[in-house]
């Protein structure tokens, strides 16, 4: 098999993005996690998830968890924002 440099981010990204601005989108969902996304322009945004947790201690203990990484995730991407290629963001700290 043949290696090709950069095809990850030809095929998941830039087709993506392209297909968005010929269809007039005004945004696109580069997915969750990578850092390597930053330095590509993509701001770092909040995800969420859903999950029903039947087990009412594990449920307890991830809630708890979520909890604690919440903060976390703030100071993370108040952080990622100084690492995006351009100045100030619709949601860096600057703007908030």
């Amino acid at each position: 098999m043949d290696e090709y440099q950069h095809l990850h981010f030809e095929t998941c990204y830039y087709q993506g993005i392209d297909l968005a601005l010929s269809l007039g989108l005004t945004r696109f969902d580069a997915g969750a996690q990578g850092e390597h996304k930053l330095v590509r322009g993509f701001e770092p945004v909040v995800t969420h998830s859903w999950h029903g947790i039947a087990h009412p201690g594990f449920r307890d203990a991830i809630g708890q968890f979520t909890e604690d990484e919440a903060a976390q995730v703030r100071h993370y991407i108040a952080d990622a924002h100084t690492a995006l290629p351009y100045r100030n963001t619709e949601h860096s700290p600057e703007n908030s």
